[in-house]
């Protein structure tokens, strides 16, 4: 992993990764991608950790893709820019799904793919002055493998304005829209999402893990299989060690142990 492009910490149990490339507004490449993929995929596993913060280093979220990255992809042929997509599906289908509850700490603007890491991390808050744009059919390309992760967050009917015309939309937009879940000023934001992330980090991990599959079963499972899914969700948690722990805690006054 370059770490120059990565930078990570651990603070009482929150993670957070910074995306480093402030003076190319952190757009990615295939080496950032890469070290996205690996770093978030190394935290998930972690027991220590227990919420992941993603966050941009500068003035900028994440521009998308590097310019020089897409350059060099025009020159591929169809299998190779085949291979390079999949390998960012990867990164959007690794954050969307790391069993770790996920913040994007949105300070500044989030274009393109940068719009897509936001939709899969489980909670965005961003400052008043963030803006965001899908802004792939100006190139003449389309947000591809980040459709169906900002298409779940502003829904089908927002997409087919925001992806066709490629217009900035600001914060307070993205929170109507649902892509963001709060709004404060740039100052407050450090101390919204340590909020937020403490507490993320005072519930059960195991609970929490078990609460985002519960979210992917129950809008991707067809209708007739959601009794049953839900019924041994609820079952399996409270047989569990952690789901013991808690409302044995609940039940004595104390706090849980995990």
């Amino acid at each position: 992993m370059d770490e120059q492009m990565i930078i990570t910490g651990v603070s009482d149990g929150v993670a957070t990764v910074t995306m480093n490339r402030p003076d190319r507004h952190n757009a990615f490449d295939e080496t950032l991608i890469a070290a996205l993929t690996e770093v978030i995929g190394t935290l998930g596993s972690d027991p220590a950790v227990r919420a992941i913060v993603l966050r941009g280093a500068g003035k900028s979220f994440s521009a998308g893709g590097d310019l020089g990255w897409m350059r060099r992809m025009a020159d591929y042929g169809e299998a190779q820019n085949l291979d390079d997509a999949r390998r960012l599906e990867a990164l959007m289908r690794t954050l969307d799904g790391v069993a770790k509850p996920t913040i994007a700490a949105v300070q500044g603007p989030a274009y393109g793919g940068g719009v897509g890491l936001v939709a899969c991390c489980d909670i965005a808050i961003a400052s008043d002055n963030a803006k965001f744009v899908l802004s792939e059919v100006k190139l003449g390309l389309v947000p591809a493998v980040i459709s169906p992760y900002v298409i779940a967050a502003i829904g089908a009917r927002a997409a087919r304005r925001y992806f066709l015309t490629a217009e900035t939309f600001s914060a307070l937009e993205a929170h109507r829209l649902g892509l963001v879940h709060e709004v404060v000023p740039g100052h407050m934001l450090d101390a919204a999402v340590a909020k937020v992330a403490a507490a993320l980090a005072a519930n059960g991990p195991g609970a929490i893990a078990r609460c985002k599959a519960l979210i992917t079963g129950v809008t991707t499972l067809p209708k007739a299989d959601l009794p049953e899914f839900t019924a041994r969700a609820i079952a399996e948690a409270r047989a569990s060690a952690e789901g013991r722990e808690g409302v044995g805690a609940f039940l004595e006054k104390r706090p849980p142990r995990w």
